[in-house]
């Protein structure tokens, strides 16, 4: 095997505890040397090893580091991704990666005129949840697709604690780009660029000034229609997956556990993890050619966000294509900035 990637996060907050710490350390493939912590000094509890810097500046003038994960403020992300791209550095950007689709041109140009990758962080294709959907889609049995629903269904009447998420004043905000990102990233995994699209947004709860809610429609060719939805005051959550086909449907909760292992402690090389519980498996509903129903329930296959970092990983020491590309990255932020 190669070397292992030398890599540094720029922060360790929530995302870079749960979605990025826990698969650098466990993975051979991958060397988790430092961290960028201006203000508390947390991640060595965890991680003894860890070299803790007070600056991004600092971090970026480690020789050693080759890859830097970008797990900042969204307003921040391009900024600091253009920043390591210049010093050197592949990067692993959080989503939304920039703010317009200029920006994911220029980070990606950047990146190819130095010889360095860009990798957008969309971990959620590796659900358990969507790849069953997925599964399915792909097997034919539900005939030919009609109309899909995506949902990200969340109830969040309180305003978030950081100041920041919360004011129209900082750009690149909202329930638009916090889990947007997620729904447009599964839709285009599944069905590439829509021939067209139609965006709302509404400010709901009190006292709120950015969009907490988002819908979507997007049309696609035979006539299949996607409508992506993600809202925080809807306390009964539907189904976060209903798909309708000529022959058949398929619906799906939203389950996955990663989340919520990888915040307990739970390492991804447990062998519960990525494993949804009995009774959160997906409805299938088939029509056979006597018009006769017939139901069957459908168990997910393990989620597993390493698949991501061996992606990354392939890509930066064979070259390999990532999952995640530069047009999957552009066609995303069309619809985010619409």
């Amino acid at each position: 095997m190669s070397a292992p990637i030398v890599t540094g996060l720029l922060a360790y907050g929530m995302s870079g505890r749960v979605f990025h710490a826990p698969f650098l350390s466990t993975n051979p493939q991958f060397k988790l040397k430092a961290v960028v912590e201006r203000n508390q000094k947390k991640m060595a509890a965890h991680y003894p090893d860890i070299v803790s810097y007070n600056s991004v500046e600092e971090i970026l003038a480690d020789s050693e580091i080759e890859l830097i994960i970008v797990n900042t403020p969204n307003f921040t992300h391009f900024d600091f991704a253009k920043q390591a791209l210049k010093a050197g550095k592949h990067v692993l950007i959080e989503k939304p990666a920039a703010g317009n689709v200029a920006g994911i041109k220029e980070l990606f140009d950047t990146a190819r005129s130095i010889d360095r990758q860009v990798f957008c962080y969309q971990n959620r294709r590796w659900d358990s949840d969507f790849l069953s959907v997925k599964g399915v889609i792909e097997s034919g049995r539900l005939g030919k697709l009609t109309e899909v629903s995506l949902r990200y269904d969340r109830y969040k009447p309180q305003l978030n604690p950081k100041p920041f998420k919360e004011t129209k004043e900082t750009p690149i905000n909202g329930i638009v780009y916090e889990l947007g990102p997620h729904l447009i990233d599964q839709a285009i995994h599944l069905f590439g660029r829509p021939l067209a699209f139609d965006k709302l947004t509404a400010i709901q709860r009190e006292n709120s000034e950015v969009p907490d809610y988002v819908n979507y429609r997007l049309t696609y060719p035979a006539g299949l229609i996607v409508y992506l939805t993600s809202g925080l005051l809807i306390a009964d959550p539907l189904p976060a997956f209903v798909v309708h086909g000529s022959v058949g449907s398929y619906s799906k909760y939203r389950c996955d556990v990663q989340e919520a292992q990888l915040d307990k402690g739970i390492l991804p090389t447990d062998d519960a993890y990525g494993i949804e519980p009995v009774g959160m498996e997906g409805k299938l509903v088939t029509v056979g050619a006597d018009g006769e129903k017939s139901i069957e329930f459908i168990p997910a296959v393990k989620g597993d966000y390493s698949n991501l970092f061996y992606a990354v990983y392939h890509a930066i020491r064979e070259n390999a294509l990532y999952p995640i590309t530069e047009e999957h990255m552009a066609w995303q932020m069309e619809l985010l900035e619409a």
